[in-house]
């Protein structure tokens, strides 16, 4: 089984529900994860609709928030952002301009820069995506849709159509960059400008 706490720092602390979950399973759950935590969140949150936003995050005019969501202290969410939930931000993240965030957790410190895509994806501490850059979470031009993700030389069957990315913590996204539907990234990865990401082929 794939443990997301190999691949980011912390993360079975601050989701203990996730220990025995496959990543996939984590997000597609994410739903009922966000929900449970908004009710035990403190007063330094504006909390309207099952959407939770610390005092100190910064959302630009324009912004679209929709679904169960979690802004956590001192976030930045750019200007026309498009957020469908369930979402969760972890502290200082920062998400930049026209960038579509979509059932998703991103961790402490990363930033997504300006026209970036996220799909049903687990985003570790201290990433940067450069612009443009896309997580994809569907595979559109194959027939059979079922994502396949290949994890020390296993072949896994997620049993699901939509599962964008796993990616470990510190790890640096280039411009225009795609990650296919199930990608996995060790931390400390490095994706190229341009490159194309696909383990399963």
């Amino acid at each position: 089984m794939i443990n997301i706490g190999q691949y980011i720092d912390g993360f079975n602390l601050l989701f203990p529900q996730s220990i025995n979950k496959a990543p996939w399973e984590f997000i597609n759950d994410l739903e009922n994860t966000i929900n449970e935590r908004i009710s035990k969140l403190s007063s330094e949150y504006r909390i309207e609709d099952n959407i939770a936003i610390h005092k100190t995050a910064t959302v630009e005019q324009g912004a679209i928030l929709k679904g169960s969501l979690i802004i956590s202290e001192n976030c930045f969410i750019g200007a026309h952002a498009y957020f469908r939930g369930p979402i969760y931000l972890g502290k200082s993240v920062k998400i930049g301009p026209g960038s579509e965030v979509k059932q998703s957790i991103i961790l402490d410190n990363s930033a997504i820069a300006h026209f970036n895509y996220i799909g049903n994806s687990v985003i570790g501490k201290n990433i940067n995506f450069e612009a443009g850059s896309i997580c994809a979470n569907h595979f559109n031009e194959r027939q059979i849709k079922t994502i396949f993700i290949k994890h020390n030389g296993q072949l896994i069957d997620t049993k699901t159509e939509k599962f964008g990315s796993l990616v470990g913590d510190n790890s640096k996204i280039g411009a225009n960059a795609v990650l296919s539907p199930g990608s996995i990234l060790e931390v400390n990865s490095i994706v190229k400008r341009l490159e194309l990401i696909e383990q399963v082929k």
